[in-house]
C-alpha cells in the first residue's frame, strides 16, 4: 500500500460493518493501480450517521459508501441527490465536493445492469422481465430495468401489498400473485430474484422453471452461495445464468472513480480475490 500525508481517503459506513467486503474490494484496486490512498471500514451507529457524514469533509475524506442500516438515512442527510438516487429513495455512495458539500448516489442498479451486460451478452431489453421481491434491492433493480428500456416488467412478492405499492410508485409495472410466480415466465427474457430466498441460512425459493423459454437469462442478486438453487436449476435447463457477485463488484466502480480518479476494471482476478473471503 502507498500511503502518504497526501493520501486520498474513503470508506464504508455501516452498523455493523465488519461483514462488508468493500474494504477488500477497494483495497485490491488501490494496490493494482498503485494509488496513494486508503479505504477503511467505519462502524457508525444509526443515531450518529448524519454527524459522521458531515465529518467526512473535516477529516479530509473524498467520500464513502453507506450500507445497512444507513442507506435511507444518508438519502435524507446529503445536500444533493443524483437522479437515480432520487428514484430509488436510498443512497449507497457519497461524494464530498471541494466546498464540503455531500452528493448522494445509488449505484446498485448500475451494478446490476453492468453485471448483466458482462455475464449475459445476449440479453435484450425488448422482452419482458420478471422480478421476485419488493424490498429495497428490488426497487433498485426495477429502476435500473426501466432506465435500460425494459417496457414490460412483472413483479411478484410474498406480500402482495408491498409489490402493489412499489409498482404504483414507479409506474408501468404489472403485479403478479406470488402463487402464480411460476406461471408468468413463458415469454420473459429475464428472471431476477431479489428476495433472500435461496440465500445461505434462508429458506429455499420454491419455484418451477418449466415454463421458462430457453433464451431467457436468470440472475440472483445474492452471492452466498455463488450459485443458488435457482441458478443451478436454470443452468441445468440450458438458460444463461448470472450470479450476484458481479453486481457487488460493478456497483463499486463509480465511487472508486470519483474518490480516487481511476476507472477500475472488474475482471477474473478481482472476482477470485473477493471470492477468497466468502
Amino acid at each position: 500500500m502507498i500511503l502518504s500525508g497526501k493520501a486520498k481517503l474513503a470508506g464504508v459506513m455501516g452498523w455493523p460493518v465488519s461483514h462488508s467486503r468493500s474494504p477488500r474490494l477497494h483495497g485490491f484496486w488501490l494496490n493494482r493501480y498503485q494509488i496513494d490512498g486508503a479505504y477503511v471500514p467505519l462502524a457508525v451507529p444509526p443515531e450518529k450517521i448524519r454527524e459522521a457524514l458531515r465529518a467526512l469533509s473535516c477529516l479530509g475524506f473524498k467520500g464513502c459508501n453507506v450500507t445497512i442500516p444507513h442507506k435511507e438515512a444518508a438519502f435524507e442527510a446529503v445536500d444533493r441527490l443524483t437522479g437515480r438516487a432520487k428514484k430509488i429513495g436510498a443512497v449507497n455512495t457519497v461524494m464530498v465536493d471541494e466546498n464540503g458539500g455531500l452528493t448522494g448516489d445509488n449505484t446498485d442498479g448500475y451494478g446490476f445492469i453492468e453485471n448483466l451486460k458482462a455475464g449475459a451478452a445476449g440479453w435484450r431489453t425488448e422482452k419482458p422481465a420478471a422480478v421476485l421481491g419488493a424490498g429495497g434491492a428490488a426497487r433498485g433493480v426495477l429502476v435500473a430495468l426501466q432506465d435500460a428500456g425494459v417496457k414490460n416488467i412483472r413483479l411478484t412478492n410474498r406480500t402482495k401489498q408491498r409489490a402493489e405499492a412499489l409498482a404504483a410508485d414507479l409506474g408501468g409495472i404489472e403485479v403478479v400473485d406470488w402463487s402464480e410466480r411460476s406461471d408468468c415466465l413463458e415469454d420473459v427474457g429475464l428472471l431476477v430474484n431479489t428476495t433472500s430466498l435461496g440465500m445461505s441460512g434462508q429458506a429455499p425459493l420454491d419455484m418451477t422453471l418449466s415454463g421458462l423459454n430457453a433464451e431467457a437469462v436468470v440472475t440472483d442478486i445474492v452471492y452466498s452461495p455463488l450459485k443458488t438453487d435457482l441458478l443451478l436449476k436454470a443452468e441445468q435447463r440450458g438458460n444463461t445464468v448470472v450470479d450476484g457477485l458481479g453486481m457487488l463488484l460493478h456497483q463499486a466502480r463509480p465511487g472508486f472513480a470519483a474518490w480516487f480518479g481511476v476507472e477500475p476494471e472488474v475482471d477474473d482476478a478481482l472476482r477470485s480475490f473477493v471470492l477468497e473471503d466468502l
